[in-house]
């Protein structure tokens, strides 16, 4: 059986070259606002995956299917219409999920997805609030996978 290849993948791609290309500028500082949050709490530099998602590290996955690959552990996407971060942390015991769900009701404005979060603007939210989103997720993470 021939393995499928993840559609999320590493690139080589420039993050500054991406992040020049976001409109509106609004956008675009929103994204450098992003990238120097997620770097502190992670102190990773800033990847490309696939054509625009900036990652913040990187794990190694195996399901039981035998269906394997690697991920960015943490990260987001300046979409048009919405800020997508990818958080998928949480999901790894009833008290982090429970942490996360108190955390988003002190947040702001968002919307939920199966491992995203999603914010149509910055100034819509409480910024630290987010950075403590981040750093419990990228904690999880980094239990559940460790560096």
């Amino acid at each position: 059986m021939a393995t499928e290849a993840n559609k999320t993948q590493e690139t080589d791609a420039g993050v500054s070259v991406f992040t020049a290309t976001i409109t509106p500028e609004k956008h675009q500082q929103e994204a450098h606002i992003l990238i120097d949050l997620f770097h502190r709490i992670t102190g990773q530099e800033p990847k490309m995956w696939s054509p625009s998602i900036i990652g913040f590290g990187s794990y190694d996955y195996k399901y039981d299917s035998g269906r394997e690959g690697a991920s960015l552990r943490t990260g987001f996407s300046p979409r048009k219409a919405k800020l997508s971060l990818y958080l998928m942390g949480a999901y790894s015991t009833p008290e982090a999920q429970a942490e996360q769900d108190r955390l988003l009701g002190l947040l702001g404005k968002h919307s939920l997805g199966q491992s995203c979060l999603y914010i149509s603007r910055l100034d819509q939210i409480d910024l630290a609030v987010l950075e403590q989103l981040i750093r419990n997720n990228w904690d999880l993470m980094n239990q559940r996978f460790p560096i």
